[in-house]
């Protein structure tokens, strides 16, 4: 247990300093955007005790700001969506004019520091003005700016990268086949596939400008239209979907350790392509939000599967190369971890 770095940062880095010395920790690598953020900012107290193969704070703090990102992107010719940014609270009819619809409504930063800690900012969608100016008056003055963005229609694609001191070691991509929710959100399944041309060269464009060093996961949209990958963000630690890197032949915290002590790490841009990864309880959630509420609610784009399609896809539970994310025989305790979190949430009594 330690201090909630959400609330109590400072705590929390005492209390993550004084275990490092405790347990002579020798690698330290955090796992959340905030964490990340606490640990590159004071790399400098860490490095006497132990090692953290992470990017240069300034790096990453550029990385997880989706506006400085997105002016970076267009300054290096990297295609983003069309995007109106919203600087401050209380805009009228002359700033979202002439915007076409559905419109994304996207944070600066998917957690932004305040007054009473970190708080969470989520992703969220307009159809039309009356609708837009609706969700931008409940947002809080904390929020902004605030991205208004075109919607992006085509599958998404992740490129994950690490890199060695400014130089690309290791590549893998995959594509996003369900998420959570349906609309765009969390992957449940998805799968590896090769890395276009087009995305490795915005990718290392991106994270070669920045001087990076390790891991980092760059996410695009196909956008249908032109077959251009749109940039959407950049993660700059590892992601929630790792495990199908793994999965596929590309240990990504392995070549990370080796990175930490010192060693020349080769190159790694072969593995297997058509591993399937799948976060079956995650997929559940899907499933259930499209069988129990409209298509409207859920933004689904004309072309998303229906109800009984959802269900058949859903339904295949064994095909070659399919992998679980928490499932295995090999140690159930996650899983079992995981079941008894869903009873305890969905028991009467818990708030």
């Amino acid at each position: 247990m330690y201090p909630d770095p959400l609330k109590r940062p400072a705590d929390f880095l005492d209390d993550l300093l004084r275990t490092v010395k405790e347990k002579r920790i020798d690698v330290l690598l955090p796992v959340t955007e905030i964490t990340t953020g606490l640990a590159t900012e004071n790399a400098g107290r860490i490095a006497g005790s132990c090692r953290l193969p992470f990017p240069r704070n300034d790096a990453f703090r550029t990385a997880s700001n989706k506006l400085e990102i997105l002016r970076l992107a267009e300054r290096l010719g990297v295609p983003v969506p069309a995007t109106r940014v919203l600087y401050e609270k209380g805009v009228d009819a002359v700033n979202i004019a002439g915007l076409s619809y559905p419109v994304v409504v996207k944070p600066h930063r998917s957690r932004i520091l305040t007054v009473n800690g970190w708080q969470a900012a989520g992703v969220s969608y307009a159809r039309d003005p009356a609708e837009l100016f609706d969700l931008l008056g409940k947002k809080g003055s904390w929020e902004y700016p605030i991205l208004l963005q075109e919607r992006i229609t085509g599958p998404g694609i992740g490129v994950f990268v690490c890199y060695q001191n400014g130089e690309l070691v290791s590549l893998f991509g995959h594509r996003r086949i369900r998420e959570k929710p349906p609309s765009g959100g969390v992957s449940v399944l998805r799968e590896s596939v090769p890395v276009s041309p087009q995305a490795r060269a915005y990718t290392v464009t991106l994270l070669d400008h920045l001087k990076w060093n390790g891991v980092a996961m760059v996410e695009f949209k196909l956008d249908a239209r032109d077959g251009i990958p749109k940039l959407m963000e950049i993660n700059g630690r590892f992601w929630g979907s790792l495990q199908l890197a793994m999965d596929a032949g590309v240990d990504f915290p392995e070549i990370l350790m080796r990175i930490a002590k010192g060693e020349t790490v080769e190159p790694v841009f072969n593995y297997k392509l058509g591993v399937r990864t799948r976060w079956l309880w995650g997929d559940v959630d899907s499933l259930l939000m499209i069988l129990f509420k409209n298509r409207t609610s859920l933004h689904l784009p004309k072309d998303h599967p229906g109800r009984i399609r959802a269900i058949f896809d859903f339904l295949r539970f064994f095909e070659k190369d399919l992998h679980y994310e928490i499932e295995s025989r090999d140690d159930l305790r996650p899983s079992l971890h995981e079941l008894s979190q869903r009873f305890r949430l969905a028991s009467p009594g818990h708030h």
